[in-house]
């Protein structure tokens, strides 16, 4: 039976992230956000309390609940692919933080258990939505600067231990920095670029071990299980390369996009925000900065997005399939790194079209 009015949204793992989407998913008409849902009822309870969530309890709790038509997966990436079966298990819609799995044949099991379903499975990082990113895409579009030949990605830091409470999963299998950071970039370039068709990557881990560095644990070494430094060149299915840097290695701290075009150039913002400028550069004239233009919001309106498509039967723009190629494209880095040979990307997807400039998660649309 079709439903109309504000989509029931149920939002499953209390820890950091969750407020940065429950701060937004609260304040858009279109969404009704009903339970909380943690392994911890009272970090559960708190940031229903916080945001003004009605529910909040079990996982169980959570999935028998009817008016609840998506799952927001906030949990660990170890269990995003085992709550996401749940999920679709409860008939519910899914919006998963990446990475969507930790491997190729639990992402493609995922999409399959949705397709047999008759559900969809979307997935973060939903920035490629933000103005920043959107007016980026609308600019390289646009054909002002030529055809776009190549790009540059590097996303280079010490690391998150020390300013992260509880940094031991980004640094384990499942995470480091291709797996916690690579989404924003390669996402960002296969909404640009289109699909990857093949990599070539090389890898190095500097350190066995790491200390927190602040909050209660403080102190207490933790061992590193995932290289953490990567360094990759893609080819595209349309002819353009990238060459992708990713680091926890580096003491210097560096978040550089770039995109080489056939009449100029485009210094875009940083992939990991929601806003950010553009630069233009083009032959014998001064660089130009264009302002984005669009909704200054931040995550969840990816959530909002797929709301609003499974309402009107269009597909959403940051999907589980473009999720899986991004899964697909880091695991061929990873297999490179590990061969020393270049990798062909099997899966591909379709380039997400831009947004409308107008498009406004305030405005009441269902």
């Amino acid at each position: 039976m079709s439903r109309s009015g504000p989509v029931g949204i149920g939002v499953i793992g209390a820890g950091v992230i969750s407020g940065a989407y429950l701060e937004n998913l609260t304040t858009f008409p279109d969404l009704k956000v009903l339970f909380v849902a943690d392994l911890d009822f009272d970090r559960a309870k708190a940031q229903a309390e916080k945001f003004g969530v009605p529910g909040f309890g079990s996982v169980e709790e959570l999935l028998a609940i009817d008016e609840i038509e998506i799952v927001v997966n906030l949990t660990i990436p170890a269990v995003h692919a085992e709550v996401g079966h749940r999920a679709l298990a409860a008939g519910k819609h899914v919006w998963s933080e990446k990475p969507f799995a930790l491997d190729r044949e639990s992402g493609r099991a995922l999409l399959e258990d949705a397709h047999e379903r008759g559900l969809r499975v979307a997935c973060a990082p939903d920035t490629i939505l933000g103005a920043g990113l959107q007016s980026a895409q609308r600019l390289l579009d646009s054909g002002r600067v030529g055809p776009a030949l190549s790009g540059i990605a590097l996303c280079q830091g010490p690391g998150p231990e020390s300013w992260h409470p509880n940094p031991e999963f980004l640094f384990d299998v499942g995470a480091g920095p291709l797996f916690d950071l690579g989404p924003y970039y390669l996402t960002a370039f296969v909404q640009l670029f289109g699909p990857v068709a093949r990599v070539h990557a090389a890898s190095s881990t500097s350190r066995t071990t790491r200390t927190i560095g602040s909050g209660p644990k403080a102190g207490i070494a933790f061992a590193v299980n995932v290289p953490t430094q990567h360094s990759a060149l893609l080819e595209f299915e349309s002819g353009q390369t990238l060459m992708l840097v990713i680091s926890f290695e580096s003491e210097i701290e560096r978040t550089q996009i770039e995109v080489t075009a056939r009449d100029g150039a485009l210094a875009l913002p940083d992939p990991n925000q929601f806003i950010g400028a553009t630069t233009v550069f083009e032959r014998a004239t001064e660089p130009e900065v264009v302002e984005e233009q669009g909704p200054a919001y931040g995550r969840g309106m990816g959530v909002l997005d797929l709301a609003r498509s499974i309402r009107r039967g269009v597909p959403e723009r940051a999907s589980g399939e473009l999720a899986y190629h991004v899964l697909d494209v880091m695991v061929s880095i990873a297999e490179s790194a590990q061969t020393r040979d270049s990798v062909s990307v099997a899966s591909t997807t379709a380039r997400p079209k831009p947004l409308p400039a107008d498009w406004d998660p305030q405005f009441v649309t269902l």
